[in-house]
């Protein structure tokens, strides 16, 4: 009976000493200063600002939009399935959709959605505050679109489109990789 305890009393002094190791590391990250966390949150912000980087250069990345912004200011809540800008190699989606009327609209989900080819693609750095600009033209099936990006070192992004007309769209809401994005795209409007 004695040679069945003593396997169980090292498995409980090894369980022990595994949960103080984690306990102590644990505390350790309590105990870093502010210029160790503020140190901390810059290099991940940075790490992520070059992962942005990398999406941008390849023309592979897609804007998820939180918020529709017309052009009075007038902000409204959206889903981000279905609103989007998505950036594919020289090709280019734009949608707008409602989950309310999704019968209701050109493209089947209460919205209008719209393709074409990347005319112009221009991008602009701020290496020192972490951000991205990117000025794009589009010719698409229902018009040329010009399309100006901002996205910063968090992937919060917004993006303005104008036309043709004195009338703009801004899309607000986080740019993603293609490979983590779950947009559904409509039928394309004509």
């Amino acid at each position: 009976m004695k040679k069945s305890v003593f396997p169980v009393i090292i498995f409980v002094l090894m369980l022990l000493t595994s949960f103080q190791g984690y306990s102590q590391e644990f505390s350790n990250n309590q105990n870093l200063t502010k210029k160790e966390k503020k140190e901390a949150r810059k290099a991940g912000l940075y790490a992520n600002y070059k992962a942005i980087d990398t999406l941008i250069q390849n023309r592979t990345f897609v804007l998820e939009a939180q918020f529709l912004q017309g052009r009075y200011g007038d902000q409204v809540p959206v889903s981000s399935q279905i609103n989007f800008i998505r950036v594919n190699s020289s090709q280019v989606t734009m949608q707008t959709g409602n989950n309310y009327n999704a019968s209701i609209g050109y493209n089947g989900l209460g919205g209008v959605t719209a393709e074409g080819t990347i005319n112009n693609y221009r991008v602009t750095s701020d290496d020192k505050k972490m951000n991205h600009t990117i000025f794009l033209t589009t010719i698409t099936q229902i018009g040329t679109y010009d399309i100006t990006l901002r996205v910063g070192a968090d992937a919060t992004a917004t993006a303005t489109i104008t036309g043709m007309s004195s009338g703009s769209l801004t899309y607000r809401g986080n740019l993603v990789a293609p490979y983590n994005s779950r947009v559904f795209k409509g039928r394309n409007s004509l």
